[in-house]
Parts: structure tokens; sequence; C-alpha cells
């Protein structure tokens, strides 16, 4: 499914050009991080991806196929669980793939025991913190083997301990095979994943460069303001 390319991708509602003939190609290794103002298409471009919507124009292709031949999973902001409990939320993820019940049952124990959450494991999924939250998410996704994991935003609301835990489970999964696509307005959060930067302003990629790169030398001028007021202090870069 990889190279993912992406060409001219349009999504206009209501006649408003959010994505404006986007293009982005993007290897399946890796920590791949999406930064750019609100309201740039940064969610939209993660949610056409997963099929979640349809686009207005432009065509996405998944190696040589129309369709990805892997599977995907996507963790949202507000991650979206079972009102059951912590184990069957993982569980009832499997039950379309090709498992027995034991399988699934190993592959559930398995992944709670890396995220943290096997002694939750008969808790409602209902009680547990923010964090424990995206953590299960994680998870979920993760149990599924996805070749291609899509976050938004995954510690928008967690404190830092919190937030240490997901990163860590990040990096975990992304050395487990899976090509990593997310989105953060935490700029010290993209320091220490990605591997790569796309930067979107007015609806394109701006800029895909490696992040090392990126973060000592943004090349576009969108970029190098977004950079100097997301900081808490002034940023100057060489010329």
């Amino acid at each position: 499914m990889f190279p993912l390319r992406i060409s001219g991708l349009r999504f206009q509602p209501n006649g408003r050009a959010v994505l404006d003939g986007l293009d982005l190609e993007l290897s399946g290794e890796g920590i791949s991080v999406i930064l750019g103002p609100n309201g740039t298409g940064k969610t939209l471009l993660l949610r056409l991806l997963a099929g979640l919507l349809p686009a207005d124009g432009g065509t996405v292709t998944w190696g040589d196929a129309a369709q990805p031949a892997g599977r995907l999973a996507m963790v949202f902001q507000q991650p979206m669980l079972l009102r059951l409990s912590v184990f069957t939320n993982v569980e009832f993820a499997l039950r379309p793939q090709a498992l027995n019940a034991a399988e699934r049952r190993a592959r559930t124990d398995e992944v709670l025991a890396r995220v943290g959450l096997a002694h939750r494991a008969a808790d409602c999924a209902r009680l547990l913190s923010g964090g424990e939250r995206q953590r299960l998410a994680l998870a979920r996704a993760w149990a599924m083997r996805p070749r291609l994991l899509l976050l938004d935003e995954p510690t928008a609301s967690l404190d830092p301990s919190a937030t240490e835990a997901v990163e860590r489970i990040i990096r975990e999964i992304r050395t487990d095979g899976a090509k990593v696509l997310m989105t953060t307005h935490n700029l010290g959060q993209a320091t220490r994943l990605a591997d790569d930067v796309v930067f979107l302003a007015d609806g394109r990629v701006q800029e895909h460069v490696a992040a090392q790169r990126f973060f000592a030398r943004p090349q576009s001028p969108a970029a190098r303001a977004f950079m100097q007021g997301e900081l808490p202090w002034r940023i100057a870069f060489d010329r």
C-alpha cells in the first residue's frame, strides 16, 4: 500500500476549498507529523485517507492500487469507546479478522499489557481516565496490526505524564512496522516523534522534509510564520 501518493486532492464543503489541490507522497516507514494552522485541513486529510469522507477531486493511490491492500486504523482526539469492558473494546475490534476466540483473547491480552492496562481489563472503559482512554484506543488500533495508523491530536487534552505514555506507545507501534501519520499542535511532541514533517497551509502542502531540517530552517514563509507564532519565544532562522 506504499508509497502512498496523493495528487490534486480537493475538498470543498459549501464551495469553500479547505483542501485545494493537495499533493503528497509518503513512504511506508517512520512517523510523519502534519503541522499547520487551525482550519488548514490536517484532520480532514486523515479522515479522507480513512475513507470517512469523500473527496471532491484528486486521486489517492496506495502502491499500485486504488484501495489500500493492508489494514489502516485511526485514533481520534476524543477516543470513541464502547460502553463495555476494557478487554471487550479491544477484542471486539478483532472479530472481523480471521482469528478464533483464543487468538483474539491472546492478542487482546498482549496489547493491553503493552499499553499498561492489563490490570484494568475487566473494568468498564467509561471509568478510565483521559490518558487511559487514549491508551485503550491505541491498544485497539495496535491489536489490528495496521500497516498505516492515523492519529489525530492523540495527546491534545492530556497532562505531561499521560502524554509521555502515549508517545512511548506510538514509538513502539512504529517499531512494530506500522507507518504512523499524525497531526499535532504540540511542537515539542513533533520534535520528539517526527521522522518527517508535512506542513499544510492554504489547503496545500507547503513543505515536506525531514524533521530535523524543518525545525532548523523551514523554507516556506507560511512555515516560518507558523513556527514563530506557535513558540512561546521569538525565534530567528538562519538565512
